[in-house]
């Protein structure tokens, strides 16, 4: 386990359903309290269709998280926009609650998202009824060769975690503009840790409170609603060598993402 790094886009949040054909995921129902949890990446949609995205691919966000937001913050028609879209989950949750999906990455990876930076979309003022993301933690992850990626700034170094955070202040505010006064802002993301080097595994300056920090940003410009914890299901979090190097390092995996929920209240 490189530098004892534990957050989600080094794991990956793998799907937790047995290998069993025979698993049949349990039909969505709203959350009622901010403590999330359901047993399986993806949801099974209402046309029986039982993935969302590509499970492939590193750091997929779970699509039933979506769900959740859409069914309880926009209605049918409303426009979405998803400025970190990586394999389209959001699009596709969009498809199945008719919503109209708007899709932006530094490297698409299919011909429904559009390529574009987070801080610079080709969007009009006041054009989103919802806004999502689910932005990079780090440079442990490299998701593009572009210049000017913010994922290819880490975190856990000084000019790094300077630039890290520049970036998604500008993609932040960008994500206001475009979104209508009275409506919805959210943001799936994770802390990030990893051991310092030369230093014992006792040492905490290796950890980066990423959510808190990304909070701080989006109070300048939005209204908090509420701060859900969405519990993490990782079939490779279940392995005892990563809970031993945990315990020999004294050092916490990461077990649970923040969802921010924001309003924007222009007055």
């Amino acid at each position: 386990m490189d530098g004892q790094r534990a957050d989600r886009h080094e794991l990956g949040d793998d799907d937790r359903a047995p290998r069993n054909p025979a698993f049949k995921r349990p039909p969505l129902r709203l959350q009622t309290t901010t403590l999330w949890e359901y047993p399986s990446q993806h949801y099974t949609s209402t046309s029986g269709k039982v993935m969302q995205g590509d499970k492939d691919y590193v750091g997929a966000t779970p699509s039933w998280v979506i769900w959740q937001l859409l069914m309880r913050y926009t209605r049918e028609g409303d426009t979405v926009v998803d400025p970190f879209c990586g394999s389209g989950t959001t699009l596709d949750v969009c498809t199945d609650l008719n919503r109209t999906g708007i899709g932006f990455d530094f490297t698409p990876r299919r011909p429904d998202i559009r390529q574009a930076s987070a801080i610079k979309l080709p969007l009009q003022d006041g054009s989103a009824d919802f806004v999502f993301m689910d932005p990079p933690y780090g440079a442990h992850v490299r998701y593009s060769e572009t210049p000017g990626d913010i994922g290819h700034h880490d975190v856990h170094e000084d000019s790094g975690r300077e630039k890290y955070f520049e970036g998604m202040a500008k993609a932040i505010f960008e994500a206001n503009r475009v979104l209508k006064d009275r409506r919805y802002f959210a943001l799936y993301v994770s802390d990030s840790y990893k051991k310092p080097k030369g230093q014992g595994g006792n040492s905490r300056t290796g950890f980066v409170p990423i959510g808190f920090e990304l909070f701080n940003i989006m109070c300048e410009c939005f209204h908090p609603t509420d701060i859900i914890t969405v519990v993490r299901h990782n079939q490779k979090l279940g392995k005892g060598n990563w809970h031993k190097a945990a315990e020999e390092g004294n050092f916490f995996l990461r077990g649970f993402n923040y969802l921010f929920i924001m309003k924007k209240q222009e007055d």
